[in-house]
C-alpha cells in the first residue's frame, strides 16, 4: 500500500499501508519555550541534517532497490493455504507475516476490545503448554511471536533462526489453532489495558482523539477505541474470546508472506501444519462503509502551552484509477517530510511548527486525508489559516510540473527504503500487496503505474478531493482567545 494509515483518523498517523507500511510520519509538538526553527542557528542545523538525510538516501538507494527485483515465488500447499515467499539464505534467520480479514470492527457492541484483548493471548498458552512453559519453550526456540489488531485485521508475525524452524512452527500452530484462552492470563492482560485505559482518561489528546473519532464516524464501529472502555472490558468472557477466535482464523480470509532461509517445499508443509486444520471460511459480521463527516469544526478546550491541530478531507481508495493521482498530489501537499508545501509554508517560512504533514487514511470501509501539525498556543489561529491557504492553493492550482517530476523520482526511488529494508518489512509489504490484490508481479509494474500519471491527473485529483470543507479539531485554549484571530 502507498503511504496511507493503519489508524482512522488518528493525530499522528503512521503511514502503515491500509494496513501496512512505507514509513512512519509522526508530528512533532513545538513547546512553548523552544526556539523557531527560523532562526539562523536553527537553520543551519536544519540544512545540516537535511543534507544528510539526502546524503544517506543516495548511499543507500543502490543496495536497496535491488530488492524492488527479488524473486517472489506463490507456495500453494496440499490443502490449498497460498503464501508468498522470498528466499533469501544469506543469514539464518526466518520472518513470517500473516494476516485474517476482520479486526477491532468487528467488536460486539458492548465488547469493544474484545479482539485487542484476544491478540494479547496467543503467547500466553496454547495446546498442553500454560503461559510459562509456552514462554518458555519461545525462548528454546530463539523465537519472538506477536499478534495485533488493526481495525480491519488480525495480524500475527513470527521471526525465528532457521536451525530452530521446526520447534519454532509447531509452536505458530499451537498458538493459530489450540490457544487456551485460560482465566488467569486473560484477567492480567484485561489488568494492562484497564490500566492504559485509566492513564488515558488524563491524556487531553487521547481524550480529544476519541471525541473526533465519534464526530467524524458517529455511531460506526471505527467510532470505538480499539482498546475499548473500562465497562465493556468487564464484560467479555473466555467463551466470547473463543467464539471470535473460531469465526476469524479460516483459511478463507488468510494472507501469508514469508521471507528468509527456507525454501518453498519446505514450507508448502510448513503452511498446512500452521494453517491447514482451520475452518475454510469466516463467519464475519458485515462492516458497513462510511464517509467521514467533514465541515464541522471541534474544539477541545484544555489550558495548554501548544495547540494541536487536525483536519480531514475526502480521500480515495486503493482501487481507484486517480489513487497514484491523489498520493503524488498529497506526497506534494504534506507527505514528502521536508519538501513539501506544508512544510515549506508552515515551518520553514514561519516557524509555526517543528512539523507538519498530510496523510492518506486508507481503511477497508472509510478515506480520507488528515493534516495534522502542533504549535505554539498564540499562534494557532494563525497556523490554521496557513493551512487552509496551502490546501486552498493545491485544490484550485494543482502542483507545478517541477514538483510533479521530482516527487515522481523521489516515490520510485524510495520505495525500497520505505518498505524493503528488512526481511519484517518486506514480509509485510508481501502480504499487504495481498490484502490490496495487487499481484505479486505489483513491484515491477509500479514504476510505470507512477510514470503515467499526468499533470493534469494530479490537479483534478486535487480539485475532487480538496476543494470540501474539511472536519476540524483543535486540542487547546480556545481559538477566540488569540486576539483578533477569530477561527482562522
Amino acid at each position: 500500500m502507498e503511504h496511507a494509515s493503519n489508524f482512522p483518523l488518528r493525530g499522528v498517523p503512521a503511514w502503515q499501508g491500509r494496513r501496512s507500511v512505507p514509513h512512519t510520519s509522526t508530528v512533532s509538538s513545538l513547546r512553548a519555550d523552544a526556539p523557531s526553527p527560523a532562526t539562523e542557528e536553527g537553520g543551519r542545523i536544519y540544512r545540516a541534517f537535511v543534507t544528510l538525510c539526502f546524503a544517506l538516501f543516495f548511499l543507500l538507494l543502490p543496495a536497496l532497490a535491488a530488492r524492488a527485483e527479488m524473486n517472489i515465488q506463490e507456495v500453494k500447499s496440499q490443502k490449498g493455504i497460498t503464501a508468498w515467499l522470498v528466499e533469501d539464505h544469506s543469514i539464518p534467520l526466518i520472518s513470517v507475516r500473516f494476516v485474517f480479514d476482520g479486526g477491532s470492527a468487528q467488536d460486539p457492541a458492548g465488547k469493544e476490545g474484545l479482539v485487542n484483548l484476544m491478540t494479547g493471548l496467543f503467547d500466553e498458552g496454547a495446546g498442553d503448554l500454560d503461559s510459562d512453559a509456552f514462554q518458555q519453550k519461545l525462548d528454546d526456540a530463539g523465537a519472538e511471536m506477536s499478534f495485533q489488531a488493526t481495525r480491519d485485521g488480525t495480524y500475527g508475525s513470527m521471526r525465528m533462526l532457521s536451525e530452530e524452524q521446526s520447534g519454532a512452527f509447531d509452536l505458530l500452530r499451537l498458538a493459530v489453532n489450540r490457544p487456551r484462552f485460560d482465566q488467569a492470563p486473560i484477567d492480567r492482560i484485561r489488568a494492562q489495558v484497564l490500566s492504559g485505559i485509566l492513564a488515558n482518561e488524563r491524556d487531553p489528546n487521547t481524550v480529544a482523539q476519541q471525541r473526533w473519532l465519534r464526530a467524524i464516524y458517529g455511531g460506526h464501529p471505527y467510532s470505538r477505541s480499539d482498546q475499548g472502555t473500562k465497562d465493556s472490558l468487564t464484560t467479555i468472557t473466555a467463551d466470547d474470546i473463543r467464539a471470535f477466535h473460531k469465526a476469524n482464523f479460516a483459511r478463507g480470509g488468510l494472507h501469508v508472506a514469508v521471507v528468509g532461509d527456507i525454501d518453498a517445499a519446505t514450507l508448502s508443509k510448513k503452511l498446512d501444519d500452521v494453517f491447514g486444520d482451520l475452518p475454510e471460511k469466516q463467519t464475519l459480521a458485515p462492516v458497513a462503509d462510511v464517509t467521514p463527516k467533514l465541515g464541522q469544526q471541534l474544539e477541545v478546550n484544555y489550558d495548554l502551552p501548544q495547540t494541536s491541530l487536525q483536519l480531514a478531507w475526502p480521500g480515495v481508495k486503493r482501487s481507484d484509477p486517480d489513487f497514484f493521482a491523489t498520493v503524488l498530489m498529497n506526497e506534494i501537499l504534506g507527505g514528502s517530510t521536508f519538501t513539501s508545501r506544508l512544510f515549506a509554508e508552515v515551518r520553514e517560512k514561519r516557524g509555526l511548527a517543528y512539523g507538519v504533514s498530510s496523510d492518506l487514511v486508507d481503511n477497508e470501509h472509510s478515506h480520507a486525508l488528515l493534516v495534522t501539525t502542533a504549535t505554539r498556543s498564540d499562534r494557532a489561529a494563525e497556523t490554521l489559516s496557513i493551512v487552509r491557504q496551502v490546501v486552498k492553493d493545491m485544490a484550485e492550482n494543482g502542483p507545478t510540473e517541477e514538483e510533479l517530476a521530482a516527487i515522481k523520482k523521489y516515490m520510485i526511488g524510495a520505495y525500497a527504503i520505505n518498505n524493503l529494508d528488512s526481511s519484517t518489512s518486506i514480509a509485510a509489504t508481501l502480504v499487504e500487496l495481498q490484502v490490496d490484490n495487487l499481484g505479486i508481479d505489483y513491484m515491477k509494474r509500479r514504476a510505470a503505474l507512477i510514470d503515467a500519471v499526468t499533470l493534469a491527473d494530479v490537479k483534478a485529483a486535487a480539485k475532487k478531493l480538496l476543494s470540501a470543507d474539511p472536519a476540524v479539531m483543535v486540542i487547546g485554549p480556545p481559538l477566540v482567545q488569540v486576539a483578533g484571530s477569530g477561527k482562522g
